[in-house]
């Protein structure tokens, strides 16, 4: 499996048990983000840079799409993410390029956003900041 097709892999988003969050909480996912971190694939390992978008969709839903640039090419990806506690959120993704999905967990505090990454023999780790 080639690192493009792992990282769009790791970076789809499975579907979670919504659960209510706080507004304030649900509200700071809105808007854009970039920034970056690690990817792997078995013993390879790349730094990625990733720009993301979210819009509120209804209730703790957001639609979500975003490219990552690593140093062997870019990825493109869209889904949807539902709040499922505070400020935590989790998804569903599919990458059409590659024909993909995977998981992903968000932390957001503030103007920034940790996510992890876990997929099929790959997973990441990613900072982004509200743009």
């Amino acid at each position: 499996m080639s690192l493009l097709r792992t990282l769009a892999l790791m970076l789809a988003f499975t579907p979670a048990l919504a659960m209510a969050a706080p507004a304030t909480a649900a509200e700071s996912l809105s808007g854009s983000w970039s920034g970056g971190g690690k990817v792997f694939y078995g013993d390879t390992r790349e730094k990625a840079s990733c720009r993301a978008r979210f819009s509120k969709t209804g209730g703790s839903t957001y639609s979500m799409s975003a490219s990552c640039a690593t140093p062997s090419g870019r990825v493109d990806q869209s889904g949807s993410v539902h709040a499922v506690g505070g400020s935590r959120f989790a998804g569903s993704f599919y990458n059409s390029q590659y024909g993909v999905s995977g998981s992903i967990s968000i932390s957001v505090s503030g103007g920034s956003m940790s996510v992890s990454l876990s997929g099929d023999g790959g997973g990441g780790s990613l900072r982004l900041r509200r743009n």
